[in-house]
């Protein structure tokens, strides 16, 4: 196994200089997919709108999960508090997460009045 590990590092190691020697051209791929028309801020809100719907998302999981562990624990008293932490973990992190995105959308709008 150790013979196997270290062959696959070297392979690797030897790999990376005609990765990182490849002259590709970039192009103009900006247009393209929208990334290049959008202004920071607009590009900001857009990044952290993403990663925020996806930890809501997850928190979503997590209730449903502990709704899960909850529906099945059968009168266990272990398996109920267990399921109402997941659930009350959750919804903390709900809420965090809609107060984060509260003090982006502030902090954007701050900056748009700034003067350069």
């Amino acid at each position: 196994m150790k013979k196997i590990s270290i062959g696959l590092v070297t392979l690797a190691l030897i790999a990376i200089p005609a990765v990182a020697s490849a002259q590709v051209g970039t192009g103009n791929y900006g247009p393209t997919f929208g990334l290049g028309t959008a202004d920071l801020e607009s590009t900001i809100v857009n990044v952290v709108q993403w990663v925020l719907g996806f930890l809501g998302l997850v928190a979503v999981i997590f209730i449903l999960y502990g709704g899960f562990i909850w529906l099945t624990s059968g009168g266990n008293e272990e398996k109920v508090a267990k399921a109402k932490k997941i659930i009350s973990g959750a919804v903390v992190g709900l809420i965090i997460i809609l107060l984060a995105w509260a003090i982006v959308i502030f902090v954007v709008g701050q900056t748009n009045n700034w003067t350069a």
